[in-house]
């Protein structure tokens, strides 16, 4: 079994950054314009790197599949982003991001990515204000913060509910600034359909234009994947309907490994679903969770409204199991908690899906209008999607798939086991272990492209002064166009009987059922089999409406959906050979006498990386071993 070199370089935790920036290669300012980089992804990880390497000199060229970068997913992100500023003077410090993020992660992720993390948060803060976004401010003046789940500080910077929307059209202003000044040219509606691998390095990559379907080489001298995660491998999640799994997928086919794939999580606070043919979940902010108090009512057979029920006849889990946290208890342990007492027959609403979410409290205590001034658009967005004034009676959430903390296996420089390839945000596994603390997705993808990859990515250039970049016309160029397009025709010629919606749905029923909140070793084989058999009637028997040159939704979603099963089938294999339970990955079989997650940090204190061998069902494992330094290694308690 191969172990994997994470390039972690020598010397103390609190100076590794700071000294490894000076020890790396650097391309001068006239020289950078000599190289020409790949990025595909324009959410907060890829349009800030774009911005940040045209703005240095590169020759950059960025991808989108949306029609402007700015429908990338990240603008969905409501809660807010961390950082170590200690504004409030409440003990926070560098140091101490780094340890909760470790610890909320349940001790799986690599120590010294996760503190130059932290390390370079507060730097992400300084270049949103000095861009314009609008973070929220104190009576005087101040930036504000607000507490999230796993901490006991506060630490997250917000802008009301659109914090993802306001990041991203600043790293969206950078990104046309570039593009005006001619570094950078974005290319929207172009789908990354394969990764083209010359002399085992990353070449270049093979697009569709979704308007048109013409298929497009391009070729550079390293490529970036900022493609976000791959939770809509189970159909319904809180992602956008478009995210995918492709760009990863495809690099993974070529070479790189995929790391941990069943760390997935499930966040807390969704709307629940309201029947079966629902095609996506709404989120709705951790944040909520700083002023709403959880509670579920005492008798299954409860049946009168929510404000008609006494204290008395009230469960706050969350505050009776975790009174240190309450319910800004972790995401992973707090929908664990809410999945118990629905599987005990106490949810609410009219499926019984879910659990309250009441503000009656905080509008007693604050006021209405001091309520409306945090939270007032999610409210409304809450009304509007379910006909209820959350002002007036509690809002009813249940846990959904939301982020996955695995991805492409990365060392600590960003590159992904495919020299010249580079993955960051989402798309790799480096930051938050078995599960992510909320408002850190933002600070990752931010840290990724402003900070951390203008310097890995120069180290990776320098040697290659003076060498062009492998023309298009290379024989590994029309190799790859050609799978692009047979793949396509395959697609278009078959004339089956069901939709590629109706598989996905499939699919995501047998993730959700065996690979979700709760695995067992029984479930997890059942799947191993199930997808298989699936996937085999889904390549023979799914129908493609349309043609290839023009708009064809379904034939977007076919390649997708393809990419989901090879995904899931990997997914239930990691979680079945971790015998373990650790953050997000809850199995069964592993499980303290309390109920919470039981490690076993003698077997599995490693990163699982899958190598593709040409067979979904036979990958080749690898690992990379965590070393434990600056924390102890112990047993989560939020109690």
């Amino acid at each position: 079994m191969t172990v994997l070199d994470s390039r972690i370089p020598d010397g103390p935790l609190e100076t590794k950054w700071e000294d490894h920036k000076f020890s790396m290669k650097l391309v001068n300012p006239n020289n950078k314009r000599k190289f020409d980089i790949i990025i595909v992804g324009t959410g907060l990880a890829g349009a800030s790197a774009a911005a940040t390497l045209g703005e240095l000199g590169y020759r950059v060229k960025v991808f989108t599949f949306h029609d402007s970068a700015r429908r990338a997913h990240s603008i969905a992100a409501q809660g807010g982003i961390n950082a170590a500023k200690n504004y409030h003077g409440d003990g926070d410090s560098v140091f101490r991001l780094f340890y909760d993020t470790v610890k909320g992660g349940d001790y799986r992720s690599r120590e010294a990515n996760v503190y130059r993390l932290a390390e370079v948060s507060n730097n992400i803060i300084d270049q949103c204000v000095a861009q314009g976004v609008p973070f929220a401010r104190e009576y005087g003046g101040l930036l504000d913060n607000r507490s999230f789940g796993g901490a006991q500080v506060s630490r997250t910077f917000y802008a009301r509910g659109q914090t993802g929307q306001q990041l991203l059209l600043g790293a969206y202003q950078a990104l046309s600034r570039q593009v005006k000044a001619g570094t950078v040219e974005l290319v929207t509606n172009a789908e990354m359909l394969e990764l083209v691998v010359v002399d085992g390095k990353a070449a270049g990559i093979i697009t569709r234009d979704l308007v048109t379907g013409r298929i497009e080489r391009h070729s550079a001298h390293a490529t970036v994947l900022g493609t976000g995660g791959y939770s809509n491998a189970y159909y319904l999640s809180t992602n956008a309907m478009t995210c995918n799994v492709t760009a990863a997928w495809r690099a993974h086919r070529k070479g790189a490994y995929f790391a941990n794939p069943s760390f997935t999580q499930i966040h807390p606070t969704a709307i629940p679903s309201s029947d079966e043919f629902q095609s996506k979940l709404t989120l709705m902010s951790e944040s909520l969770r700083n002023d709403g108090r959880i509670w579920v009512p005492n008798d299954p057979d409860e049946s009168r409204a929510p404000g008609d029920i006494p204290e008395s006849d009230r469960d706050y889990y969350l505050e009776r199991k975790y009174p240190s946290f309450g319910n800004l208890a972790p995401r992973d342990i707090s929908s664990r908690a809410a999945k118990v007492v629905v599987d005990e027959g106490k949810g609410v609403g009219p499926l019984k899906n879910g659990v309250y979410l009441d503000f009656a409290d905080a509008i007693q205590r604050l006021g209405k209008d001091a309520v409306a001034d945090k939270y007032g658009n999610l409210f409304e967005m809450y009304e509007r999607i379910t006909g209820e004034n959350p002002y007036e009676v509690p809002m009813r959430i249940y846990p959904a798939l939301h982020y996955t903390m695995g991805g492409l296996w990365v060392d600590y420089h960003l590159q992904t086991t495919i020299p010249g390839l580079f993955a960051i945000g989402e798309a790799n596994f480096s930051d938050h272990g078995a599960n992510r603390l909320g408002a850190s997705a933002l600070m990752q993808g931010l840290a990724d492209g402003y900070f951390v990859l203008p310097y890995t990515i120069g180290d990776y250039l320098a040697p290659m002064l003076g060498q062009s970049k492998v023309d298009t016309s290379a024989s590994e160029f029309a190799e790859a166009e050609a799978a692009v397009t047979g793949q396509i025709d395959k697609w278009l010629g078959q004339k089956g009987t069901r939709s590629v919606d109706w598989y996905h749905r499939e699919l995501g029923k047998i993730m959700w059922d065996y690979c979700g909140m709760e695995r067992t070793q029984q479930g997890l084989e059942k799947a191993l089999s199930e997808i298989p058999a699936l996937k085999e009637e889904f390549d023979t028997n799914v129908r493609v409406l349309g043609s290839a040159d023009t708009i064809n939704s379904s034939l977007e979603k076919v390649g997708r959906v393809a990419d989901f099963f090879e995904l899931g089938e990997l997914m239930c294999r990691d979680a079945l050979v971790r015998e373990e339970s650790c953050g997000g990955h809850f199995r069964a079989e592993h499980q303290t006498e309390d109920g919470e997650a039981l490690r076993d940090d003698d077997n599995f204190a490693h990163v699982t990386a899958w190598e593709w061998t040409g067979d979904a069902s036979n990958p080749n494992e690898h690992r990379e071993q965590l070393e434990f330094d600056a924390v102890q290694l112990s047993t989560r308690s939020y109690k």
